[in-house]
């Protein structure tokens, strides 16, 4: 894997936040995804999120699967924790790193496929457990590292590169985290910044297992005629054209619409994606119609984003486990090491 690093030098007139830290401070290494990947919109709105929060970098904890979605996180937060896991295997890593340091900020990244197939049931449990992070799936419906095959978020009807048909259901983690208990639930698109920075501002700040999936074309193998989560869908004079080794480049595609509306994003070959942005009088804190919602617009081809559920009064993993005030890594062996009479009293509990 190659990394390239960004000079560490910036103009000394960069508006610095509170902490004195630039947008630069919260970037990373030169991302060698494909030019234009919706991935990298993504990134730079979690560094504008981190930015605008004044999040100290050192409190944050950034961790990743496998997939183009799990190399993000080298292109952002150079200054923060990190660790790249093995392919599904995120969520149980972060959970561990959460239950040793709670005082930390989680931010776990993942894709359709780290996600929704050989992880789901890591997914499932991360979040039913109510683990206090920021779960982000950077969704393209398909496997981009190896070629193009569909991922289990595919939609049924949709082709791939090659032109085979997609005969089976595809997943929908926005309803599975619904149904899991997760307690701040949202869906957005990578080229809608304006929606998606201060989604992922709200799920930083909320206390629980705080999720988005975030729909990211894929500029190489969904950029095709019958593709449903294509990149080029704004972009009907570009043709896509692809030889051995090459990538055309793309410019970001951008939405922008009011909330309440739908929208019709166009991409070259000229299939479309239907965005739905949720009415201003929307009430997020229902989960049963939050659901419905989404069964609602689906059934019209359309695909909801905007906050679709919080819990204002959401506990976390800690709450239910019941644990200390101070960080399990920071207690002491004398701390760690219960007592005789302790141990007493626990086995006479279990008689």
């Amino acid at each position: 894997m190659t990394y390239i690093l960004k000079p560490q030098l910036h103009h000394p007139k960069l508006a610095a936040n509170s902490l004195g830290y630039t947008r630069r401070d919260y970037e990373g290494s030169v991302s060698t995804l494909c030019a234009g990947c919706g991935h990298d919109s993504i990134s730079a709105a979690i560094i504008q999120a981190c930015y605008e929060l004044e999040l100290p970098p050192h409190r944050i904890a950034k961790l990743s699967g496998i997939g183009c979605s799990s190399k993000t996180p080298d292109y952002f937060l150079g200054n923060s924790h990190g660790f790249n896991t093995v392919h599904g295997r995120m969520p149980s890593v972060l959970t561990g790193a959460n239950l040793a340091n709670k005082d930390l900020i989680y931010l776990g990244v993942s894709g359709d496929g780290d996600s929704a197939s050989i992880g789901l049931g890591q997914f499932a449990h991360a979040i039913r457990r109510g683990v206090n992070m920021l779960y982000i799936v950077e969704n393209n419906g398909v496997y981009g590292l190896t070629k193009g095959q569909f991922s289990a978020t595919s939609d049924k009807g949709s082709k791939s590169k090659r032109g085979v048909v997609n005969h089976d259901a595809g997943i929908d983690l926005v309803g599975m985290a619904l149904q899991l208990g997760a307690t701040y639930v949202a869906r957005s698109f990578s080229g809608d910044k304006e929606q998606l920075t201060p989604l992922i501002k709200a799920g930083l700040a909320h206390k629980g297992a705080a999720f988005i999936d975030c729909i990211s074309p894929c500029v190489q193998f969904n950029n095709h005629n019958g593709s449903t989560k294509s990149f080029d869908y704004v972009r009907e004079h570009n043709e896509a054209v692809n030889r051995m080794d090459f990538i055309t480049p793309r410019e970001p595609i951008r939405a922008d619409y009011a909330p309440g509306s739908t929208v019709k994003v166009q991409q070259h070959d000229g299939s479309v994606l239907s965005l739905h942005k949720l009415a201003e009088l929307y009430n997020p804190n229902n989960r049963a119609q939050a659901l419905g919602y989404l069964q609602a617009r689906g059934g019209r081809g359309q695909v909801v984003t905007g906050l679709l559920y919080i819990d204002p009064d959401a506990r976390d993993l800690h709450d239910g486990l019941d644990t200390v005030d101070t960080p399990l890594n920071e207690l002491n062996a004398a701390e760690l090491s219960p007592s005789v009479a302790a141990l007493e009293k626990i086995n006479a509990s279990l008689r």
